[in-house]
């Protein structure tokens, strides 16, 4: 990974800054699935703590040949007036890496409690003794809110950026540029 294109969100009085990161990483994915990409990863390097928002900026990091190939697909139309995307830049030698992962919040008993009743056939009284209202997590970290084009339900994408480290890992990124184990650069 020895670039990167760095992609800024514009402020617009009209739409907050939030509803564009998910539209824009709503068109991300689903470029990142037409292309099959599993070795394009991204970072947040304006991430927030509060609000809990994932910034205004998004890294793409890759092979020159890899993003360039992404840039070619014309992912982002429709949103070129909310964005300042640099051209292809290298990563600079100095650079730490990260593991920029998505963390999966058990958060809502009443959900998790439809679902076991679904999975196991279990009485709602038997899910409320199972799972009692006390496990309901709150989380801290920042989040995106996306719109699932195959359940059509929303979620929130939770996101988990490691410590910063001087060692990369390669592996594999999913359809989101999230990994469980490997590093992007950063800077």
């Amino acid at each position: 990974m020895d670039r990167y294109i760095e992609i800024g969100i514009r402020t617009d009085p009209e739409f907050p800054v939030h509803m564009l990161m998910s539209a824009l990483m709503s068109k991300l994915h689903r470029a990142l699935v037409r292309l099959e990409a599993n070795d394009i990863g991204i970072s947040f390097p304006a991430t927030q703590v509060a609000p809990r928002t994932m910034g205004t900026k998004i890294r793409l990091h890759g092979t020159d040949g890899r993003l360039g190939a992404l840039m070619e697909t014309n992912w982002f139309k429709g949103m070129v007036d909310h964005l300042e995307c640099s051209d292809l830049l290298i990563v600079p030698e100095t650079a730490q890496h990260r593991v920029v992962r998505r963390r999966q919040v058990k958060s809502n008993v009443e959900r998790l409690r439809r679902r076991r009743m679904k999975r196991k056939g279990e009485s709602y009284e038997q899910v409320v003794q199972a799972i009692p209202s006390s496990l309901e997590k709150q989380s801290r970290l920042p989040f995106i809110t996306l719109n699932s084009q195959s359940t059509g339900e929303v979620f929130k994408l939770f996101i988990e950026q490691s410590e910063v480290g001087p060692t990369a890992i390669a592996g594999s990124f999913n359809t989101y540029g999230l990994s469980q184990q490997a590093t992007v650069p950063w800077f």
